[in-house]
């Protein structure tokens, strides 16, 4: 059965960075490539990013069997680690991670994290 889990992470990119490279970048480890057909296979998962100047922070909400959560969380952290992502206009978007770390589902993230869980 899968659990709803989330991450938080914070990077530092340049002003004009797409701040969607991020969760594009997770999408690519936990899946193969941000655009794909619905299962995701590892984790069902969503990406919000917050930013406040050069300052993104990052936020997944991810259902997973808990057996593949550290498995997870080691992806979204590589991809974070990575800073990097040519987006598919050709442009690459750089960051740079300063932080990341378990989350803790919030109250209202969890009609969100059961329709993740149902997949």
């Amino acid at each position: 059965m899968r659990t709803g889990f989330a991450h938080e992470a914070t990077i530092v990119m340049d002003t004009d960075g797409d701040v969607r490279a991020p969760g594009a970048a997770i999408t690519v480890a936990l899946c193969g490539h941000w655009e794909h057909e619905p299962p995701c296979p590892i984790a069902a998962h969503h990406t919000a990013s917050d930013r406040a100047g050069d300052v993104v922070r990052v936020r997944v909400l991810f259902a997973a069997e808990a057996a593949a959560e550290a498995d997870v969380r080691a992806r979204i952290d590589a991809a974070l680690a990575r800073g990097t992502l040519d987006g598919p206009d050709g442009v690459t978007t750089r960051w740079r991670l300063l932080d990341t770390r378990p989350g803790r589902p919030r109250a209202a993230e969890l009609p969100h994290l059961e329709r993740l869980r149902r997949g």
